[in-house]
């Protein structure tokens, strides 16, 4: 398993007994990035077992309350177990401001250094090991960013019988050609890796849309996607109220993860009068199959 994708907070505006408020955590090898922040997010970490990883990044999709009123309270907890490290913060402007203005709620201040990244528009905001994230602008209320976990591109696969046929010994002759090095047989014949490796593939794709109505950026930063996590806030019979709140129904969300040709689609952001939201998912099953509710705490790995 190379990563796990984990739902801490699935709920819009108003925490439940059943959802948090929105935060999503990705843990890719030793990293952890953290999307959105609501209140309560580090409990949600806790029962989770998510951890707090000695590389976090956190990226902050809008202002509104439910999406950042956690991160003081996060940032507060981390300096009381006493971390060190530094923690990258990611989101749009007006975050700098915030976090100044409750910095001086957190006792005893902070433990460890932090980084804030005020970002609009569009593009790559921020790379990893082996993996960058990438940004585009929603449609929301004020300023609102959409973000891409993109995965760098993999190495192709090695076909095993074809190296057999052609007298490749196992061990280090395959890790040559597999490392792109030309494997000199004792025969004398030479073994190029592109006659046993595969082309470059395309790494897994994760975009999650923050709060946003129906928009052709997000469908089109979408493309492809091997997981959609998009805004859901309302089902059909509510689509004025969603087009007046600038939010999404479940049938705007698989109308982009089918437009976007995605892989799998959650819906995201439900709000507190879905008890049960098996009409979110019969509605957007209608647009688009392979298609979930996000529920706090379930999680998906990426092999």
């Amino acid at each position: 398993m190379r990563g796990r994708l984990v739902f801490l907070g699935t709920s819009a505006g108003v925490p439940t007994g059943r959802r948090g408020l929105p935060s999503i955590a990705l843990r890719w090898g030793g990293d952890l990035l953290l999307f959105d922040c609501g209140e309560g997010t580090q409990r949600q970490m806790a029962i989770a077992g998510v951890g707090f990883s000695s590389e976090m990044k956190v990226f902050l999709t809008h202002m509104h309350g439910d999406h950042v009123l956690g991160l003081p309270g996060l940032l507060m907890t981390m300096s009381l177990i006493g971390r060190k490290e530094r923690v990258q913060l990611f989101g749009p402007p007006g975050l700098s401001e915030f976090i100044e203005s409750t910095l001086p709620s957190i006792r005893r201040g902070l433990t460890f250094d932090v980084t804030i990244s005020e970002v609009d528009g569009r593009g790559e905001i921020c790379r990893g090991k082996d993996y960058s994230v990438q940004t585009e602008s929603g449609d929301h209320h004020g300023k609102s960013q959409a973000y891409a976990f993109a995965e760098d591109m993999k190495r192709g696969r090695f076909d095993v019988e074809k190296a057999r046929r052609l007298g490749v010994g196992e061990g280090p002759e395959r890790s040559l050609l597999i490392m792109g090095e030309v494997l000199k047989l004792k025969d004398g014949r030479t073994v190029k890796p592109n006659d046993v490796v595969g082309p470059p593939r395309p790494g897994v794709r994760v975009v999650y849309t923050g709060d946003t109505r129906y928009s052709e950026r997000i469908t089109k930063f979408s493309e492809n996607a091997d997981i959609l996590i998009h805004d859901s806030t309302f089902d059909e019979s509510l689509s004025a109220d969603a087009a007046e709140t600038f939010h999404s129904t479940c049938v705007d969300a698989a109308r982009v993860a089918n437009e976007a040709k995605v892989k799998r689609l959650f819906l995201f952001h439900i709000s507190a009068r879905y008890q049960d939201p098996s009409v979110l998912i019969a509605q957007a099953r209608n647009h688009f199959q392979k298609v979930e509710v996000a529920e706090d705490f379930t999680y998906c790995d990426i092999p």
